[in-house]
Formats: structure tokens, sequence, C-alpha cells
């Protein structure tokens, strides 16, 4: 579930319904990428977990980055990617 915070350079989602603040550019620019919201929110997810859990980022930063940043500029730089889930090939 993505909610844009009005007025903010912020935006608010969902996370295991936990709320995460993140960043409005970082936000438009992957939902330019991968458009559908629950898409993006379990990539965004799956990758946040794996860099709170120790992998090292694919993207450089001079600020301090929430993990949930660092996967958006992943997304946005082209470092990560997703593949859809095709039901034909479990047949």
């Amino acid at each position: 579930m993505l909610i844009s915070v009005s007025g903010s350079t912020s935006s608010l989602f969902f996370i295991y319904n936990r709320p995460i603040i993140v960043r409005d550019q970082y936000l438009k620019e992957a939902q330019e990428i991968i458009t559908d919201p629950n898409t993006l929110i379990n990539v965004v997810s799956r990758r946040s977990k794996q860099l709170k859990h120790g992998n090292k980022p694919l993207v450089e930063s001079l600020e301090k980055l929430e993990p949930e940043d660092i996967a958006l500029r992943e997304i946005i730089e082209g470092k990560i990617s997703y593949q859809e889930w095709d039901e034909s090939e479990d047949s």
C-alpha cells in the first residue's frame, strides 16, 4: 500500500504492516521501472531485508540511507530486477 504524505519529500508505505518512510524522488523513479505497486513493495521489502541482514549495497551514496531507500536506488540504477511468476511453467 503506497500513501503519499503531501507537502513532504517523503512517502509512507507499509511492509509487513510496518510503516516505512522513503524519499519521494526515489519512489517516483522506481515506480517508472516497476509500475505495479504490489510488485514494487515486494521487491523493496525483500531487498531491504537482505541489506538489514548484512548484504552489501550495490550502489554508493555519500549520505546515510535507510535500507528501503537503498533498495529503491538499486532498482533505479538497474542493479536489481525481478521476474514475474509464470504459472504456465509450473504445469
